[in-house]
């Protein structure tokens, strides 16, 4: 499905401000809001003010990263926001996302971090995306592309300076630079690179990889230069470019590990309670039996599990009117069940919402419990939340 047709589909609605958010419900979309188990939030307010804040880190233009639907998020709300904010560089991992993006952001440039596999040159050149040239195979396609459509194509070069994944050795490059013909019909708009550690600020490794990306990048004068990540963002003016990459920090993961969180939260998550019951001391909780219940409990049920993107083997907790509701017995697949002892006996009905992300437990503390990243957290959330965007 298109952005296009995406956005044709979501209800516009107004409604009450939500507790933490400060701006009313201004898309919806997903699941219908009743059918649905659990209920996905994205606040734009916060989003663009992670990206002013971002932008003045950088020292100069900052791009978003988009790809994996904006992790997660939902890509065409969030680009849209981000455009509004003045965001004009976006980044996909693949052509069919850049394509999709295309058709809501007709001025925007759209650079694909994994380049066009064979035989999707004309797609790509035809929706006017930016390829990140990572091979001289892949240099040679888009090369070839140019000379059969009759007409230069926008590119990029990407560096290999350390991360090892995607882009040109530091050999390759220099056979570009020195060879006048190899990018025939390509205008060059960027160079970038990708720092392996960024969010370990005193690895030796960026450092490395700065200097040889400056060494690189000054092989095509005039070119503007992309290197830094989120975390990247933080590492001072050593590895400041003419277009950052601000990716994970947009969605509120934290980009300065081991200190605290300069980003506001974007996502909240909250689940439906499906049930409510007493158990009695002994009584075995979910899969397993892995849990007994050491005393008398109030338990609820809720409509979240691991086909939702919670992970199976984080523990964690939901929370209701300021009190903690540790989780008992396994993650599920479509389910949950945690200990609501605190709250007063009858507060919690069918059908009433508990907070499992937000600001009493972020996706980074999720992922810490899961033993992961924030980045896998959002990227797997499921296709069976109701999503509302506000702000």
């Amino acid at each position: 499905m298109t952005v296009q047709s995406k956005t044709a589909t979501q209800r516009e609605r107004s409604a009450a401000p939500l507790p933490g958010f400060s701006a009313p419900v201004v898309r919806t979309g997903g699941v219908d809001a009743v059918a649905a188990g659990a209920v996905l939030t994205v606040d734009l307010g916060a989003l663009a003010s992670n990206y002013r804040l971002l932008c003045d880190r950088a020292g100069g233009e900052c791009g978003a990263v988009v790809k994996a639907d904006a992790y997660g998020i939902g890509m065409g709300p969030v680009a849209s926001a981000l455009h509004t904010e003045g965001c004009r560089h976006f980044f996909v991992g693949h052509v069919a996302e850049g394509i999709e993006l295309r058709v809501l952001l007709p001025d925007a440039a759209i650079i694909v971090l994994n380049g066009i596999p064979p035989g999707a040159e004309r797609s790509a050149a035809a929706a006017g995306l930016l390829p990140a040239l990572n091979s001289t195979e892949q240099i040679a396609a888009w090369r070839g592309t140019a000379r059969a459509l009759g007409r230069r194509l926008g590119g990029a070069l990407q560096f290999d300076t350390g991360m090892t994944r995607l882009g040109l050795s530091p050999a390759a490059v220099e056979a570009v630079a020195a060879d006048a013909a190899a990018l025939d019909g390509i205008d060059l708009r960027l160079v970038l690179s990708h720092l392996a550690c960024a969010d370990e600020p005193h690895h030796p490794a960026n450092a490395a990889q700065a200097a040889l990306f400056a060494r690189l990048a000054a092989l095509f004068p005039g070119v503007p230069r992309s290197l830094a990540n989120s975390s990247g963002i933080f590492l001072g003016a050593g590895y400041r470019s003419d277009v950052a990459r601000a990716g994970a920090a947009l969605y509120g993961i934290n980009p300065t590990p081991g200190a605290p969180n300069p980003m506001r939260a974007v996502v909240r998550i909250e689940a439906k309670v499906i049930q409510t019951a007493d158990c009695t001391s002994g009584t075995g909780i979910g899969y397993g039996h892995d849990f007994h219940a050491e005393r008398s409990m109030r338990l609820a049920t809720i409509s979240l599990g691991y086909a939702d993107g919670w992970p199976r083997r984080a523990g964690g907790a939901a929370f209701h009117a300021g009190a903690r509701l540790p989780f008992v017995g396994r993650v599920s697949m479509d389910s949950i069940v945690v200990d609501v002892s605190a709250l007063p006996a009858g507060a919690l009905h069918p059908g009433d919402l508990v907070e499992v992300i937000g600001e009493s437990q972020t996706v980074d503390d999720v992922a810490l419990l899961a033993g992961t990243i924030g980045y896998e957290i959002l990227t797997g959330l499921g296709r069976r939340f109701h999503r509302r965007w506000i702000g």
